[in-house]
């Protein structure tokens, strides 16, 4: 069995990454985290921070850009912190966050080269994410030539939904063709719900939205644990709105722009993705916090479109499931962010919620009130402890690269 597994979740400008121990006869949900940080500003301002499995900080650096201007650089910097703070750590598997799985990839699997072919080709679909996850592969290939590389898939977990769910009313070659809604987020909603089967088992097996709302934002409609529908469709641009995407849109905007505002496919897809959402909406900024903190109208008025998107898509996914037992807020804004919770429940009472202010405020697990037809919960969501627990499953019956057997 695998004894230590790396995760990597590469984004545009960072990696983050955790190391797990696995100890002799754990089962893969067993691995205890060594250390875990992320390297940020690939490029730009790198800076490298990580903190042991106790909370405390082992290392604080800034770099040069030119120190760290790619992917490749960010691990090795990863590879001597981690040899200089867990002397001899071999890593026997690396786990990999990989935002777009397609209509095969329904279970994480071993990434070999048909395989990362397959991924390459799927890059059109998760253009901020896609390309950056597959160079943090590359990079780990490279630095753990002996260990086991294993892709964890965002759109796993949505892959059983209903063909009324997964279909758009285009012609059906399309959707033979791989036109069809993925939903994303699925690692963080597929740790919440094993949380919640912890926390609270009788709403884990009932009807439960969980609303993972951070600079990514969806919402997801799950039964029994099992994803029943995704406010994310095609692409991670589909839903709500964003720190910087639009969410929900008419194809016919996308069709006008075209048009007549002799905007290019590449110069439209830049707008989409990286000025619109609540940092299009507010001129001011795509974090929520400083739009919380600022004074201009043009700020309370996105966060007040952001809430009003959630009520909506959570009234249309309460219908998909005929009915609500609890929703649980996740995520950045989700965990922290007491307004949105507050402003989001406060037009929820036709569902038979009622929020407790109290427990809002501080931030508690429970924060509906006593008497709630439908209880609400704030609980952390934690994607690299569930790519750890799948990297550990699927490298058990893996056989050892060719690297290692060449040893």
């Amino acid at each position: 069995m695998p004894r230590r597994v790396l995760t990597l979740n590469a984004g545009s400008s960072s990696i983050k990454f955790a190391l797990y121990q696995a100890a002799d006869g754990d089962r893969p949900s067993g691995a205890a985290a060594l250390v875990c940080g992320q390297v940020e500003g690939l490029g730009a301002s790198p800076r490298l921070t990580a903190e042991n499995g106790g909370g405390e900080t082992l290392a604080e650096r800034a770099f040069a850009p030119a120190q760290m201007a790619d992917h490749g650089a960010a691990m090795d910097a990863i590879l001597q912190l981690l040899n200089e703070r867990v002397p001899g750590a071999s890593v026997d598997a690396v786990g990999h966050r990989i935002v777009h799985g397609g209509p095969r990839f329904a279970e994480p699997v071993v990434l070999d080269s048909a395989v990362m072919a397959e991924l390459e080709a799927l890059s059109p679909l998760a253009p901020l994410h896609q390309p950056h996850n597959l160079a943090g592969v590359r990079a780990a290939q490279r630095g753990f030539p002996a260990a086991v590389q294993v892709g964890c898939f965002d759109t796993a977990f949505h892959r059983h939904h209903a063909w009324v769910e997964d279909t758009y009313a285009l012609p059906r070659a399309f959707y033979d063709k791989g036109v069809r809604r993925y939903g994303f987020h699925g690692l963080s909603y597929e740790y919440v719900s094993q949380q919640m089967a912890r926390v609270a088992p009788a709403v884990a097996a009932g009807r439960m939205i969980v609303a993972h709302l951070g600079n990514g934002a969806s919402l997801c409609a799950i039964q029994d644990g099992r994803s029943v529908a995704s406010t994310m469709g095609f692409t991670a641009l589909d839903g709500l709105p964003m720190g910087t995407r639009c969410g929900q849109l008419d194809p016919g905007v996308v069709l006008y722009l075209l048009q007549t505002g002799r905007m290019t496919a590449d110069e439209l897809q830049d707008l989409l993705y990286h000025d619109c959402g609540l940092k299009g909406l507010s001129g001011v900024s795509q974090d929520l916090r400083d739009l919380e903190a600022s004074g201009d109208p043009a700020a309370g008025a996105a966060i007040d479109y952001f809430v009003h998107r959630i009520r909506r898509e959570i009234g249309a996914l309460a219908a998909a499931l005929g009915g609500l037992d609890g929703l649980v807020f996740s995520a950045g804004i989700g965990e922290h962010s007491v307004r949105v919770r507050a402003a989001v429940c406060a037009g929820l009472e036709w569902l038979g919620l009622s929020l407790a202010p109290d427990r809002n405020a501080a931030g508690a697990e429970l924060i509906s009130a006593e008497g709630s037809k439908v209880a609400v919960f704030v609980v952390g969501t934690d994607e690299e402890q569930m790519i750890a627990r799948h990297t550990l499953r699927v490298a058990q019956a893996a056989p050892r690269p060719e690297a290692a057997r060449q040893d």
